[in-house]
């Protein structure tokens, strides 16, 4: 039963509302109760995928040790016959036949989004029906229509405050859920857009359900009255018009066209939001839920802005050097004013003041190394000329990133003329990174197999480097290196030219890697020519269940085929891979910043 207190609270809220009704005593604990079983669904599904991903690292592990000094790894080529099974109908599968990222057009340059995978919607689904069930449980629908829509408005309300604490820890690139459950920041995404679309339902039908209680005993005129002269009612109707707000500007047209607006009209929107939600529950218990709304949302700017801070500011700043390459792309080559540690696969967002101040953007690292500062002015050194201590020897190299960025709309524009007006199609300024994110560890596999369409070539750069660099130092499981890119011209060739020249001068690299560039747009036959028998070059577009048999033919114990690209291309890998998912031991990872 619930105590006289809490019966007390849910009384003072109905006259507040305007109810007057006396609600169901029990209907307090019926509420606490849907709480809780909302935070245990919250706690299973981390739990479920912290799991996985222990047991999943874990066998990494142990494959890697095992296969370190052996080149035929025959027992990991097979897979066990019911987690195949699973990875091809469930992990791996798309909703319906083989459409995942492929975005939905309504023109060139209208995108209305992508279908979400099985696993997805099966989770999306489940957690929205849970949702709508927990709405309507217990509540006593043969008492009078004010009591019963009374029942309901708390409930929903209820559950609209509870809802928005995953819906903000879920909004943050550094929150802790992508740690302990190894899912994407991109799924994060997807999974906080549909948070919020619940939220939204339920804080309308909050509103509405008042609203038709309030009609039935008094009028529509009493309805604007209580709005106008009643800060907790007009707090509350603020909060719902600015989540209606958020909803009609979050479909995937409005976002992709008009990112930069979206962006800030979603921050300003939330914080109205949250303002209005907060007022609205003044007095309430529930309003320590939205403390933790706000803490969430607080620890993670200051901890983006922390970031920032230290990997940007002293010694000299950041710096980038931007520069046009030919095929509309622009390579950004970033001096960070503090070491960096740098994992193949990863990205980070960057920000260029003089281009865009509020704006940043995420983009795949092509390229990290220490260079040397001939500018640093604090070097110290002895009568032979050498550092005189480990202070100087660290403060005298400078970690450096490059990208490579394709000319599209925005940001990404403004930056590409300013570069294309400079002197020599290049210009420096200072910048800020932050980051860095992401990476896949791919040491475990024997076979590895990279495809990358045109600028998706940036993610897989580092790791060709960083597996060949292995294989040569016995550190790597990898036997097996291919790496497919699909470019439309040969010039594309120029982003990559100087990385892949350092790459094929690698130790061992003969032993392990093929390069298979695929131009479908030559201008003509003479531009299409094969250097050597491990790097070929053809024209058109590329066979891909062909080439994942082959490689399922020749392959060296397990597989892993990667992809960072179109959603065309991953799609298409996607089907070829779950053919043989039953007969071949093959992981298959995506890389898209589908926002």
């Amino acid at each position: 039963m619930a105590s006289p207190a809490a019966n007390a609270v849910m009384e003072t809220l109905a006259r507040r509302a305007g109810g007057g009704q006396k609600e169901d005593p029990t209907a307090p604990l019926e509420n606490l109760n849907v709480m809780h079983y909302l935070g245990w669904i919250w706690v299973a599904f981390v739990g479920t995928f912290f799991l996985y991903q222990v047991i999943f690292h874990f066998s990494k592990y142990l494959r890697t040790l095992a296969c370190l000094n052996t080149d035929t790894q025959r027992y990991f080529a097979t897979p066990n016959v019911l987690f195949a099974s699973f990875r091809k109908h469930c992990l791996d599968a798309p909703l319906f036949r083989t459409r995942h990222h492929r975005e939905f057009k309504l023109s060139t340059a209208i995108n209305v989004g992508t279908l979400p995978s099985r696993l997805q919607t099966f989770m999306l689904v489940g957690y929205f029906a849970t949702n709508v069930g927990l709405s309507v449980w217990k509540i006593d629908w043969s008492q009078s229509y004010s009591a019963a829509a009374g029942e309901f408005r708390n409930r929903t309300g209820v559950m609209a405050v509870i809802n928005m604490i995953p819906l903000f820890l879920l909004a943050g690139r550094n929150n802790p859920v992508i740690k302990l459950t190894g899912i994407s920041f991109d799924t994060m995404n997807l999974i906080h857009r549909w948070f919020g679309r619940i939220v939204v339902l339920e804080a309308v039908a909050h509103t509405v359900a008042w609203m038709a209680s309030k009609v039935m005993t008094k009028g529509w005129a009493a309805v604007q009255a209580s709005i106008t002269g009643s800060t907790f009612i007009m707090t509350g109707f603020i909060g719902t018009v600015a989540f209606v707000f958020l909803l009609i500007q979050s479909p995937s047209p409005v976002r992709h066209s008009f990112y930069e607006v979206f962006l800030h009209g979603h921050i300003v929107a939330a914080a109205v939001a949250v303002g209005g939600v907060w007022v609205h529950l003044d007095g309430m218990v529930h309003q320590r839920m939205m403390y933790g709304v706000v803490a969430l949302w607080g620890m993670e700017r200051a901890w983006r802005f922390f970031r920032l801070v230290k990997g940007n500011v002293g010694n000299g700043g950041t710096q980038a050097d931007v520069e046009v390459l030919p095929g509309d792309a622009l390579r950004v080559t970033v001096r960070m004013a503090r070491p960096w540690t740098f994992r193949p696969g990863q990205h980070a967002y960057l920000y260029i003041p003089s281009v865009g101040l509020w704006t940043n953007h995420p983009f795949s690292v092509a390229w990290s190394e220490e260079e040397e500062d001939l500018n640093n002015s604090s070097m110290v050194a002895d009568e032979k000329g050498l550092p005189m201590n480990r202070q100087d020897i660290l403060e005298s190299r400078k970690t450096s990133m490059s990208y490579i960025i394709r000319r599209r709309t925005g940001f990404t524009e403004k930056l590409y003329k300013k570069a294309d007006l400079s002197a020599a199609g290049k210009f420096s300024c200072s910048a800020f990174v932050e980051g860095p994110y992401g990476g896949e560890d791919l040491s475990s596999y024997g076979t590895v197999m990279l495809w990358a369409a045109g600028i998706g070539i940036t993610h897989q750069v580092p790791q060709v480097r960083e597996i060949v660099a292995a294989y040569a130092n016995g550190t790597t499981a990898t036997r097996r290196l291919t790496l497919v890119w699909i470019i439309q011209s040969p010039e594309h060739l120029e982003w990559i030219r100087t990385w892949m020249t350092h790459i094929l001068s690698m130790p061992r690299r003969r032993e392990i890697l093929k390069i298979l560039l695929f131009v479908t747009r030559p201008r003509s036959t003479k531009e299409i020519h094969s250097p050597s028998s491990s790097v070929q070059m053809f024209p058109g577009r590329p066979n891909v269940q062909a080439l994942i048999d082959q490689e399922m033919m020749e392959g060296i114990g397990s597989a892993c085929v990667t992809t960072c690209g179109t959603g065309a291309l991953a799609d298409e890998l996607r089907r070829a891979v779950r053919e043989r998912e039953t007969q071949w031991n093959v992981d298959f990872r995506e890389e898209s910043f589908s926002w």
